[in-house]
């Protein structure tokens, strides 16, 4: 008896001074503090995602979120997405949280909210954040964002109804006679696991589509999709086989870079890196999609959890009637094919492509292999000389970036393809179609006047 007395007795003793210096740490820490211990070091500062700059998502994000460098890389920063950048967000601008970038991708509903436009909700392939710790973020920008201090009461913390996923309803298909849909899935992603996967489908058109709008929706958490075609230069035996899965990861997450061969002859034909994406041409403008085509769809979702997900992705190609196209879009695809890389040497590329016609550019997009470090795109000539229309620090996920009002280029002017490349080979490498060569092209859709 004694001996359990005494046990007990311990065991009383070290709960209540758990219990001390838990109520401690709440009643001293800043409210900075307890968004970085409660929030983002369990949520977001995780392997992979935003724990160092080696994680394989930093080369999109360019944001790591660990204590020593989270407060400096968050306030008054630019963020590395486009859309966000070109509507002058912050990553956290104090006092304004409908200008702060983290509480609109912390939010877990899109609606009133522009998560689609910034990239999907986070954290990615995560359980949404509660009411309470999205509340909290939101009041600690409103109270100037501050290192130290009690800005906002704790007991905002306690609310820990964590909003339900919106639930996915697919898309519906466009009226007969108005355009084709396309559906990937559903197919499963195994827990704590990335899946991307390539599958070569057949759009089942018997005649030649003109289609002037792309609809594309997707189950949470996925990361991208986008279609492709192929180049003229490949090859019949590097053609995939139709409707056959090509998974980049292994069951074991080592990569299959044999499935990942064809990648080098992929043409753009439309993307979203979010949930949901909603591309219309102008009026009089649509894209023309041969008879018996097939495409390359290629989807990559992320899950952190501890069930299996599902994925699934509807496309949705809007069609018109050729009487009603007056201008028909091309795939934009300036590329550089003479260049040499130096060994074991960060060397920036520069290549300009002036038009010969007016041109007006409604999307962008681009195209290197594993050394591609930075693809900045700039307007060359004319009154926007120099401006930047277009980033990307991702190679494998490059940025998608759609213009609503179209890029108008005239003659004489142009674009400006800057890249850097970080060659880290102990040899030279050169412009080549391999995936131990190098490429830089500029893609996208564009027509002419």
């Amino acid at each position: 008896m004694g001996r359990k007395f005494i046990v007990g007795i311990i065991a009383l003793t070290s709960l209540l001074v758990y219990q001390s210096c838990q109520q401690e740490t709440s009643e001293t820490a800043s409210s900075f503090d307890l968004i970085q211990t409660r929030i983002l070091n369990t949520q977001c500062a995780t392997s992979g995602c935003h724990q160092s700059n080696t994680d394989l998502s930093f080369a999109q994000h360019k944001l790591v979120l660990t204590s020593s460098e989270v407060y400096n890389n968050l306030i008054d920063i630019v963020p590395a997405n486009s859309n966000a950048a070109r509507d002058k967000m912050m990553r956290v601008k104090p006092f304004q949280s409908a200008e702060s970038l983290l509480h609109h991708k912390l939010h877990a509903s899109s609606s009133g909210h522009h998560v689609n436009d910034y990239g999907n909700p986070m954290p990615l392939g995560l359980p949404l954040l509660s009411q309470g710790q999205v509340e909290f973020v939101r009041r600690w920008i409103e109270a100037g964002a501050p290192r130290e201090g009690k800005v906002v009461d704790d007991v905002t913390l306690l609310d820990d109804t964590t909003p339900q996923p919106e639930t996915f309803e697919p898309l519906m298909p466009p009226a007969p006679g108005t355009g084709i849909q396309l559906i990937l899935g559903p197919f499963k992603v195994a827990p704590n696991f990335e899946r991307e996967f390539f599958v070569y489908k057949s759009l089942g058109n018997t005649t030649d589509l003109y289609v002037n709008r792309i609809e594309i929706k997707m189950r949470q958490n996925s990361h991208h999709f986008l279609l492709y075609d192929f180049a003229s230069t490949i090859t019949s035996s590097a053609i995939p086989p139709l409707d056959v899965v090509r998974d980049i990861r292994n069951a074991d997450g080592s990569m299959n870079l044999g499935n990942m061969l064809p990648m080098r002859y992929h043409v753009y034909v439309a993307g979203a890196q979010t949930n949901f994406s909603d591309l219309s041409l102008p009026p009089g403008v649509a894209l023309r999609i041969p008879a018996y085509m097939a495409l390359d769809f290629n989807s990559h979702y992320v899950n952190k959890g501890r069930e299996e997900i599902t994925g699934e992705v509807n496309v949705n190609f809007y069609t018109t009637p050729l009487a009603n196209v007056q201008k028909v879009a091309r795939t934009l695809n300036l590329g550089n094919t003479s260049f040499s890389l130096p060994a074991k040497q960060r060397t920036t590329i520069t290549r300009i492509y002036l038009m010969d016609k007016k041109t007006s550019i409604v999307s962008l997009t681009s195209h290197t292999h594993q050394l591609g470090e930075k693809f900045v795109i700039k307007i060359k000539n004319g009154p926007r000389d120099g401006e930047i229309v277009y980033t990307s620090t991702d190679w494998h996920h490059p940025e998608v970036i759609n213009f609503s009002n179209p890029l108008i280029l005239q003659v004489g002017e142009g674009l400006v393809s800057e890249i850097t490349y970080n060659n880290t080979k102990d040899r030279i490498v050169n412009f080549g179609l391999t995936s131990e060569d190098e490429m830089g092209i500029i893609f996208g859709y564009y027509y002419e006047d």
